[in-house]
């Protein structure tokens, strides 16, 4: 996705761009837009707000290959905070329980967690952008309106537990398409009976491309804007 070449972004081009905690994915397109300044710019994606990691954008032609791009793997890095919860699943929103869990073994967590692997049944999060009746869940969520989402079939191809330092535990997961990472903290910490929410979350990887091959939105904007013919190095 990067290296030394000259980059045709309005013919069309496929590049990875680190996207940074706090920046939407929205944020990034509009970035990238700006600097190589061209309007046909896409994103195959969509990264949460407070999720860092690999977001592909495509330009000019290579829009075309959004879609193909969304149905590939994603590999993503989690850490996820047993015995609280919050209504988006992440620190988006304030925390509404809290629960003991003095009383889990690191066993117990790990067969959980393991039971999620394969072909699964999972309602996406109510702060999500699936839309129902035309409208961004998020949205009816946030004015605290009744939302029925509807479990789609989604698979964990494999997950594997880095890190547990309860009451957190990390972990690396290989999904399909349409798996929501916040949904799967969520029955997580409902099958341990103790509520969960996710603290941290970072995209390491969609099919082949790599968040390492990636640019930072510093490095792209420091080798683009000053070069229009869009020569990296």
């Amino acid at each position: 996705m990067r290296g030394k070449k000259r980059y045709d972004f309005e013919a069309g081009e496929t590049i990875g761009i680190d996207k940074p905690k706090e920046w939407t994915s929205f944020d990034v397109v509009k970035k990238v837009r700006n600097t190589i300044r061209i309007k046909k710019v896409g994103h195959a994606g969509t990264l949460d707000p407070l999720a860092t990691g690999l977001l592909i954008i495509c330009t000019g032609k290579a829009t075309k290959t959004i879609n193909q791009i969304q149905e590939q793997r994603k590999k993503y890095t989690c850490t996820l905070v047993l015995g609280k919860t919050t209504p988006s699943v992440d620190l988006e929103t304030a925390f509404d329980s809290e629960t003991d869990t003095q009383h889990l073994s690191a066993d117990q967590i790990a067969e959980v967690l393991y039971s999620f692997q394969g072909a699964i049944q999972q309602v996406p999060p109510v702060y999500s952008a699936i839309k129902v009746d035309g409208k961004r869940a998020y949205e009816s969520a946030r004015k605290n309106e009744t939302l029925e989402l509807k479990a789609r079939e989604v698979t964990i191809y494999s997950l594997q537990v880095l890190n547990m330092n309860l009451p957190e535990v990390e972990f690396v997961v290989e999904c399909s398409k349409g798996t929501y990472i916040r949904s799967l903290v969520r029955d997580i910490g409902e099958k341990l009976g103790v509520g969960a929410y996710m603290s941290a979350l970072r995209r390491n990887s969609i099919g082949d491309y790599q968040v390492e091959d990636a640019f930072t939105i510093e490095e792209f904007t420091s080798i683009f804007t000053s070069k229009p013919g869009n020569e990296s190095s």
